[in-house]
């Protein structure tokens, strides 16, 4: 059956905000042109593509749902405490095969020696990975070879495709001129830099068709102490990081511009309220505010245990607070801009006429102030986005973030710490935790910075 967690509904409902703004845009003549002059950026839409592809991640794992009795996985006493989502049933093998240990990436024995049944002391076979394999000693690389491979060519195949159905319809079903938009992408001379995002796709897909050929033969990343796929963790450390910088935004947001128009629209007594409310959150350590709510959080579910009759809605309750709380201690920032170009806007010609014409002060604020302070709201969103990951990674490595039950890359960087002072290095955990979440801010970063350019009214162009 179904489950809807409360940070999942959170999570649709800023998707749907994002889809009506993008509606909203393409019929606005100015937004439609910067958009169209970020389309043109060729950082912008490589890394819009590999950020599009943890937000599918994340969405893929915000639909939850409670196994069936008749499930093979789980006994009908433990369907009701189990929580899974749509992506847990797609890296089903991922999910299941654990091992007694440590184990290397794509390694096919222990990582530490053990005792044999004969005495020996010597690295033993794992359960799952290269089980396929008689003599991994003799096939192991040529095995590798064929799927690393195979992951290629269909990775590739898959791209012809999508470019082959992109000419058709850009040419308007003609061959000639689908003809001629294939030429244009494989020269790169279109306006929206198609051949870099096929690129990029051919990269991710080729990634993608790894884990499928070679997941459920091998532990790509490796496994952890207690043998559960490292790789595994990874990805589902992408729903955590990937909420933590979106429903962040949808709490700050509320505040920052509602606050922050009022306090430069009315000055006065108003103002002054409004400074004052923000100057005194900033001067509190945003650390102590997120520790307490913590602290709260826990004091309120040990005196109600019969509200979370599991760890998942434990978990999820936790990760809506950590949430808040960073929105709360977040929205000062983009409150202040927001006061000054407020102040800014006020002053101008044709505000002046809409005030002596007699016109309605929230009108003045929804027609007029709002529509032309939003480039320093969608400038500000996206530059705090990567923020707001690195700070989950942080709080939850000083074990004030999020649930230790809950994956996320602050936890697997918080459990490798002890791992890299092991002989031999167990160093696979901290790096697939670091490549994810580095990928995903790097991407953000680079992002921002052509939103930035092609929002910005001082700048000249959009194009890097």
């Amino acid at each position: 059956m179904p489950v809807i967690l409360p940070t999942d509904l959170l999570f649709f409902i800023l998707l749907s905000a994002f889809l009506a703004y993008a509606f909203y845009a393409y019929r606005q003549p100015m937004l439609r042109k910067n958009w169209r002059k970020l389309s043109r950026s060729r950082s912008a839409m490589v890394s819009l593509t590999i950020v599009s592809f943890y937000l599918l991640i994340a969405l893929l794992d915000s639909l939850h749902f409670r196994p069936s009795a008749s499930s093979e996985e789980a006994p009908a006493a433990m369907v009701s405490h189990q929580v899974l989502s749509v992506f847990d049933l797609m890296v089903t093998p991922l999910r299941i095969q654990h091992e007694a240990s440590y184990s290397a990436p794509f390694s096919a024995y222990t990582h530490n020696k053990e005792m044999h049944a004969d005495g020996r002391y010597d690295y033993l076979r794992l359960q799952y990975g290269g089980r396929h394999l008689d003599n991994p000693a003799a096939g192991y690389w040529s095995d590798l070879a064929l799927g690393f491979f195979a992951s290629l060519l269909s990775a590739l195949a898959s791209v012809l495709v999508l470019i082959f159905l992109l000419c058709l319809l850009r040419g308007g079903f003609r061959c000639a001129s689908a003809l001629n938009m294939l030429l244009c992408i494989l020269r790169a001379r279109t306006e929206i830099p198609y051949r870099a995002v096929m690129i990029t796709l051919l990269v991710i897909l080729t990634m993608v068709y790894t884990v499928v050929f070679l997941g459920d033969a091998y532990h790509i990343f490796g496994t952890d102490k207690v043998g559960q796929d490292v790789l595994y963790q990874a990805l589902k450390s992408i729903r955590s990081g990937v909420l933590i910088g979106t429903l962040t935004t949808l709490i700050m947001l509320p505040f920052a511009l509602l606050l922050g128009i009022t306090a430069g629209y009315f000055l006065g007594w108003i103002d002054d309220l409004i400074q004052y409310l923000y100057t005194t959150l900033n001067a509190i350590p945003g650390v102590l505010l997120i520790a307490a709510a913590i602290l709260m959080l826990y004091l309120y579910m040990d005196r109600h245990p019969q509200d979370f009759d599991n760890l998942a809605i434990r978990a999820d309750l936790r990760l809506l607070f950590l949430c808040a709380i960073l929105g709360i201690t977040s929205w000062t920032g983009l409150c202040r801009l927001l006061r000054a170009e407020t102040l800014k806007i006020k002053q101008l010609d044709y505000i002046r006429a809409a005030q002596a014409l007699g016109v309605g002060r929230l009108r003045i604020i929804v027609r007029h102030i709002m529509p032309n302070v939003m480039h320093i709201v969608v400038i500000t969103i996206a530059l705090d986005f990567s923020g707001l990951v690195l700070a989950e990674a942080v709080l939850s490595y000083v074990e004030i973030g999020v649930d230790p039950t809950m994956h996320s890359w602050g936890n697997m960087i918080n459990s490798a710490r002890l791992e890299m002072a092991r002989e031999p290095v167990v160093w696979w955990s901290l790096s697939a935790s670091l490549l994810f979440m580095s990928v995903l801010v790097l991407c953000a970063n680079l992002f921002a910075d052509a939103v930035r350019n092609a929002f910005d009214p001082r700048t000249e162009s959009g194009r890097r």
